[in-house]
């Protein structure tokens, strides 16, 4: 690996732990990259993904604030995300390698929309909750979102982009709290598929360790810059920039 590569790479990490923090969509910056510099499809992603776990955990931890009085739910929902993790992971590594490249391409392009709709997805969460004043949710969600974080967990353990907009949108729906407090809870939710789906990778896969380093040194340090300053970056330039990301590895896969 070259020191330009090195340095990219690290780079693509702090940008994706920041994008994590506030958005949920920093694997559509990291996986193209390493496509980029010529790696398999299925290691990029193994790697990416054990690589954006420190990022994960700094993120939530810089939304602690927004966690207080959540420990209950998310002790309850972390269990169900594991077990949808797994099963992603486990999907990822008994498929062939074909199966991947083939899928990931649709699953990047259906993220980059969720990316694009996700301010429309909060200020419907916004309406809802103020027209909500009875608290009529359970603390819990109640089987249907137990559905819903169990299927977005299954698709962060095979791939993950975006996972973070479908909990937000699910975390928001379901319990009437502010969009930073479902934030910081998504991080949380998150950094369990991620960290369980790592476990996975680490004793099954092949993972590129180097590039593990390199991205987890950058996703540490992004997801604290996210935690703290993210919320002052301007929202659509982010999701330009992220979009186009993700729009460059789909065609990079369906046509190299």
């Amino acid at each position: 690996m070259t020191p330009g590569e090195v340095a990219a790479i690290l780079g693509a990490g702090l940008a994706a732990g920041a994008v994590n923090a506030v958005v949920g969509s920093g694997s559509l910056i990291t996986f193209p990259t390493l496509l980029a510099f010529g790696f398999a499809p299925v290691v990029a992603n193994v790697s990416n993904n054990v690589g954006l776990v420190p990022g994960n955990v700094s993120g939530a931890v810089g939304y602690r604030r927004e966690l207080s009085g959540q420990r209950s739910r998310l002790l309850w929902l972390a269990p169900i995300a594991a077990a949808g993790s797994i099963g992603g992971a486990a999907a990822l590594l008994s498929l062939p390698g074909s199966t991947f490249k083939l899928v990931v391409p649709v699953l990047i392009l259906a993220s980059c929309v969720l990316v694009l709709v996700q301010p429309k997805l909060s200020a419907k969460i916004a309406a809802r909750r103020e027209r909500k004043r009875d608290g009529g949710a359970e603390d819990h969600g109640g089987p249907v979102l137990w559905a819903g974080i169990f299927g977005s967990a299954a698709y962060g353990g095979y791939f993950g982009a975006a996972q973070g907009v479908l909990v937000i949108g699910l975390l928001g729906t379901f319990f009437d709290e502010t969009l930073q407090r479902v934030n910081g809870a998504k991080n949380v939710l998150v950094g369990v598929v991620n960290g369980t789906a790592a476990v996975v990778y680490v004793l099954f896969a092949h993972v590129d360790w180097l590039v593990v380093l390199l991205i987890a040194a950058g996703s540490t340090l992004g997801g604290m810059v996210g935690a703290r300053y993210g919320r002052r970056l301007p929202p659509l330039a982010l999701r330009i920039f992220v979009v186009l990301i993700g729009v460059i590895a789909a065609v990079k896969l369906i046509f190299f």
